[in-house]
């Protein structure tokens, strides 16, 4: 099974984007959309785990010490690989102490069973759409680009949760394996 680590977005925050996501449909019939339900920001991606190792996994990430409760703040839209032939519309996530440093341990803590830390830097994101031309219209470009998502609420982190990826015809599905909650007894 396909598995990564992640943290889930309240359901406030996928309304919003929904809404945003609806505007691209507006723009472009060649957006695929990210349900909103399935949005997340992945901390660690695991790729294919055998069953037989997804025990162990659990095993690492409760004794990973819990986390204490962070804001993360949401920065703008972004395009991979770039605005000129994109393939997948984000939205940025303001990179902060508590999210990377969270994302470097989990990596670390997974690279000691047996899970090689990640090639690329971490950037945090959450993605909206996957074009299936890499091409987008001025319109889009502007509209997308030049908000700033200022509006919208910080998200408070409590906590990260072990996700299984399905691939099905109609998109993919993804099923909570394992929460693991924040401290919330230490004051904020």
């Amino acid at each position: 099974m396909r598995t990564f680590i992640a943290l889930d977005i309240p359901e406030g925050l996928r309304v919003e984007l929904g809404k945003w996501q609806k505007k691209l449909v507006e723009f472009s019939y060649e957006a695929v959309l990210v349900r909103p339900e399935s949005i997340h920001l992945t901390l660690a991606f695991l790729g294919e785990t055998p069953s037989s190792k997804i025990k162990q996994v659990s095993h690492a990430l409760s004794a990973f010490p819990p986390i204490d409760p962070f804001k993360i703040h949401l920065k703008g839209f972004g395009m991979f690989p770039h605005a000129r032939r994109p393939r997948v519309l984000w939205v940025r996530i303001k990179l902060c102490p508590p999210l990377e440093d969270l994302s470097v341990k989990l990596n670390t803590s997974l690279e000691t069973i047996g899970f090689p830390l990640p090639q690329k830097t971490f950037k945090p994101h959450l993605t909206l759409a996957r074009f299936r031309v890499p091409r987008l219209q001025p319109e889009i470009k502007n509209y997308f680009l030049e908000d700033s998502l200022t509006a919208l609420d910080p998200i408070t982190v409590q906590g990260f949760s072990l996700f299984e990826s399905s691939l099905k015809p109609e998109g993919t599905t993804y099923h909570k394996l394992a929460h693991f909650p924040a401290n919330l007894t230490k004051k904020r």
